[in-house]
């Protein structure tokens, strides 16, 4: 068998000619062998390499501009490993970022230890319902989704952490408008991609498109705007994903739908529009 440094050198040399980028290399090799850390991988170099084979099989799929996350199945979401597939968006840095920003900004709103009820809408692989009750063990978090192979994820997430929270399936608030849930804070990031040159081809190709394209005529974010009151039982906070180019479109359907509410959009670390808070008083 060759050893682990001689398959990934090869690798490396393939990866130069299709364009890949190494970390993924050493995601694929990590995994196989049961790696903790990517950089396992160069401190295991000089052991024989396990599974050959299997890794010669993902590195054509990854070289296809198949996703490494749909390769293997998983993904990491802050402290969780993840499991994904095409039913759902791989989740990415951005809505880390969404969910560091809420910890950060939650306490200009609420006191965060209160028993707060809080709604993750299009949750896909359940990745910030799980990171919220991490955050705050307090809050009653439900998560919803659309899609009801997305709900399925996000189960097989959740049940693996052991956290209580409670899942739907339905379109945006609908589920809880149904069900007479009162809600404090509403989170989501729908789709809001409106150009689909804007997305790279292993985005484009592979990840579920109902959860990417935005379509304005039914857009998720208007849908909430338009029926957030049929959940709110005091202050409600909404705070959003959004694509920096809809700042204009996102301030005119706030003033379309919502009445005695103050807002404000906020920078991601590389300083675009990239979160929408809104507080319904």
């Amino acid at each position: 068998m060759p050893t682990i440094g001689e398959v990934y050198n090869n690798a490396l040399r393939i990866a130069k000619e299709k364009g890949l980028l190494s970390a993924d290399i050493r995601i694929l090799i990590a995994f196989d062998e049961g790696l903790r850390e990517q950089i396992d991988v160069i401190y295991s170099r000089d052991k024989e390499m396990k599974n050959p084979v299997i890794f010669s099989e993902q590195l054509e799929r990854l070289a296809k501009g198949e996703p490494v996350e749909y390769i293997i199945k998983e993904a990491t979401f802050l402290d969780r490993k993840l499991f994904v597939d095409p039913r759902v968006l791989i989740p990415r840095g951005e809505t880390e970022e969404l969910v560091a920003t809420i910890t950060e900004k939650i306490g200009d709103y609420y006191d965060p230890r209160n028993y707060l009820c809080a709604a993750d809408i299009g949750t896909g692989s359940g990745a910030i319902a799980i990171a919220l009750k991490d955050a705050f063990p307090n809050w009653i978090i439900m998560a919803s989704d659309i899609s009801k192979d997305a709900i399925e994820v996000a189960k097989i997430n959740i049940g693996r952490t052991g956290l209580s929270i409670q899942t739907f399936e339905g379109d945006a608030l609908q589920p809880f408008i149904d069900n007479h849930i009162n809600l404090d804070i509403i989170v989501s990031n729908p789709p809001y991609i409106l150009n689909k040159e804007d997305a790279q081809p292993s985005v484009r190709d592979y990840e579920p498109a109902p959860a990417l394209w935005l379509d304005k005529a039914k857009s998720v974010y208007e849908a909430i705007f338009r029926d957030c009151h049929l959940v709110k039982k005091g202050s409600l906070t909404m705070v959003f994903e959004i694509s920096p180019d809809l700042v204009p479109w996102l301030t005119d359907l706030m003033k379309k739908h919502l009445k005695d509410y103050h807002y404000e959009f906020v920078k991601d670390l590389n300083q675009n529009n990239r979160f929408l808070f809104v507080v319904c008083d």
